[in-house]
């Protein structure tokens, strides 16, 4: 019997799939329109799909599927949108203010808080409460818990229906007993309450960025519980119509909590910011860990193809229907942050460093009040879509000047999608009389300001990181990614760019490449680390790291843990996170962290301490990740053929000017195939428009890497 395991991206426009055959390593790919009233319909129309095509000769249907892995931006829209309602707060007696006064610094392009308006809090200071008891830096208790004031707190919480409610009590990271105790009494007087503590968040210090963090996993968790739910509910459903099982569907799906934490009987996990994917049945308990779900399985999936193909070190860029999402993969690893936020709310859990702009093929053209052209951040999104869609559109989007300009065909996904070439043209002189500019000029100036708000994205993770953009080739994918390399190429000064097979699913196919994995960190200042201290701290959260990878199934030879440790020097107010050798904990392991950190900290900031014992190094927080391993999908070779292969078609065409370019399906390219622009070509997801100038050569493993002539 087959079996196949399935990754499954929603984004904003299209739901990616993608399976493979654990038999044979067949990969199998497919797009679906996501369908934002309920993203469950779209996630589980392209399991369907996916099946069918996947299928062949014979039936495959869902007895064959293994695993299932979800890629989800729902925490993240729920962010972005403001969409948090019913939170409470509880923290320390006397520090009731601590969301308002936050850091006292007003953001990036403010010249003076003149002009800046403090944005609504994530909590109302009307609702947040206050529990007397109080701890030292060391853990120590300085005051007892007050468990009357916990009690009134509870239930005022009660009488107002608040059912998502924070807990972050001052250094809570050292001793977490205070927050569990208060977690007793939520429990006992709110039995209702979704409750997240700080202490089982981020056990790390900087209160309000503890606090913030704490929030944003409190507002999120009723939405993703019941989302994961629904989605275990319906695959355990199609799972049990295929065997006959009707009761054990019904059982399953008796209550909505208790299912997602079950998780389905087929295996259902859900990618994670940090890089891994955990289960169903824990993500619930922990739903921020999946705030840039979708990012990150596409920056690991063009990580692995990039590495094969002989690329270890590029940026990432991941172009959808609603936005762009950028990333630097070094040496074959994703860069890593805890100093991430999404949308306005900082979120300091371990996350790949990724830098998201709205700058996606839906992104719309409009007029600013001084009569200039400007382009997104507001989408189309995928309904009602561009105005080439005619699902309703009444706004010019990027993909209508793709589609104007020819560099698009006149279809999507094989012809599944039918475009309207005359509604696009039809938006795009409109919008062209009411700026003075011909059409093509309109329509090529829609596209150069959205490829420079792509290379800003770019700078913003290269430059601003200290690193040059020109050193790195740059992986294009998702269905726009590719559109606009070749203005890429040129504005930042590229060595070239790689555009994988099946560019669109790229993501989805990250999903399958990932393992398992959790992150614990602890707090712990020092100028003089202890190898005691660090050894008890380093046993403890691997040993809580040891049972996060059981309770996921691995068995323990197969547990892997990487430890890190933030430093930084005497005074500084922020830390160089360094990874931290295995093995024992000695005076050698010692030198080598440190020897590390003076490394990074000149490599980010350009100068470093190594030899000037003026400049003491302080050890901040100590860190754990637990990895289950996984057996990653391997990348099949393409015959080498015709190096210069023949059109399948052309058609009329606006780079410069407008022209006769001949156009090329991809799957009909062999390894070795060279293509001089000015071209276009096409494949199920994704198109290539290839300006003059430029050429694209097909590598043994399917990739197009794009060069200026």
């Amino acid at each position: 019997m087959r079996s196949v395991r399935i990754g499954v991206d929603t984004g904003g426009t299209f739901t990616d799939v993608v399976a493979v055959d654990e038999q044979t390593g067949e990969i199998t790919t497919t797009k679906t329109p996501s369908t934002p009233a309920n993203p469950a319909d779209g996630f589980m129309e392209g399991v369907r799909k996916v099946l069918r095509k996947a299928a062949g000769a014979e039936d495959v249907t869902m007895e064959a599927v293994s695993a299932v892995v979800h890629g989800t931006t729902v925490a993240t829209n729920q962010l972005l949108e403001d969409r948090i309602a019913d939170l409470g707060f509880v923290t320390t007696e006397g520090f009731e203010f601590i969301l308002e006064i936050a850091r006292q610094s007003v953001p990036d392009g403010y010249g003076n808080s003149y002009f800046w308006v403090k944005p609504p809090r994530i909590v109302p200071v009307h609702r947040v409460r206050t529990v007397g008891g109080r701890l030292d830096h060391t853990g120590a208790e300085v005051r007892p818990f007050n468990e009357e004031q916990a009690v009134a707190a509870a239930r005022w919480f009660r009488d107002r229906g608040i059912t998502a409610i924070g807990v972050c009590f001052l250094h809570s990271y050292a001793n977490p007993a205070h927050e569990q105790r208060m977690r007793e009494v939520l429990e006992r007087e709110h039995p209702d309450a979704v409750v997240s503590l700080s202490c089982d968040v981020l056990r790390e210090y900087r209160e309000y960025e503890r606090s913030v963090t704490t929030l944003v996993d409190a507002a999120v968790k009723p939405t993703m519980r019941r989302y994961i739910a629904n989605l275990a509910e319906r695959l355990e459903a199609a799972g049990n119509a295929r065997t006959g099982s009707p009761e054990e569907s019904t059982r399953q799906g008796s209550a909505e909590k208790g299912s997602a934490e079950r998780g389905s009987g087929m295996p259902f996990s859900v990618m994670k910011s940090n890089g891994g994917v955990l289960s169903a049945a824990e993500v619930v308990h922990q739903p921020i860990t999946t705030v840039l779900s979708g990012p990150a399985a596409g920056a690991l999936g063009a990580a692995l193809i990039a590495a094969t193909a002989g690329h270890p070190s590029v940026i990432t860029l991941d172009g959808g229907g609603t936005s762009t999402d950028v990333a630097v993969v070094v040496d074959g690893e994703p860069s890593l942050t805890t100093e991430g936020s999404i949308g306005r709310y900082p979120c300091k859990i371990p996350m790949i460093d990724i830098v998201t702009v709205g700058a996606g093929g839906g992104s719309v053209a409009w007029i600013s009040p001084e009569g200039t052209l400007k382009v997104g951040p507001r989408s189309a999104g995928a309904d009602p879509g561009p105005l080439c869609y005619g699902r309703g559109g009444t706004e010019v989007t990027v993909t209508d000047a793709h589609v104007f300009l020819g560099r698009v065909p006149p279809h999507l996904l094989g012809g599944e999608i039918p475009l309207d070439a005359d509604a696009a043209r039809e938006g795009i002189e409109a919008l062209a009389g009411k700026i003075g500019l011909t059409p093509e000029r309109t329509a090529a100036g829609i596209l150069e300001i959205s490829a420079f708000n792509q290379s800003n994205a770019i700078r913003q993770i290269t430059v601003k990181r200290g690193l040059d953009v020109r050193d790195f080739p740059m992986v294009a994918f998702g269905g726009s990614g590719p559109l606009l390399v070749c203005r890429l190429i040129d504005i930042l000064g590229l060595p070239s760019v790689i555009v994988p097979p099946d560019p669109g699913n790229v993501s989805a196919f990250g999903l399958l490449t990932v393992d398992v994995k959790n992150d614990y960190v602890r707090t712990f200042v020092t100028r003089d680390l202890s190898l005691k201290d660090a050894e008890e701290i380093f046993g403890d959260l691997e040993g809580q790291a040891a049972s996060a990878l059981d309770r996921e199934g691995f068995p323990v030879d197969a547990h892997v843990y990487a430890r890190s440790a933030d430093l930084r020097y005497n005074g500084q107010a922020y830390e160089v996170r360094v990874p931290a050798p295995a093995g024992p904990l000695d005076e050698a392991w010692r030198a080598e962290v440190l020897d590390r950190f003076h490394t990074e900290h000149r490599k980010l900031y350009g100068y470093g301490y190594r030899d000037d014992p003026r400049h003491g190094v302080e050890w901040v927080n100590l860190r754990v990740s637990g990895i289950g391993p996984i057996t990653r999908p391997s990348i099949g070779r393409r015959p080498h053929g015709d190096p210069r292969p023949e059109p399948t078609a052309s058609r009329e065409v606006f780079y410069d000017e407008w022209g006769s370019a001949p156009t090329h399906r991809r799957r009909d390219l062999t390894a070795g195939a060279r293509i001089t622009g000015p071209a276009v070509i096409e494949e199920y997801g994704s198109t290539l428009p290839l300006h003059p100038g430029f050429t694209a050569t097909m590598d043994e493993f399917g990739n197009l890497e794009v060069r200026r002539a």
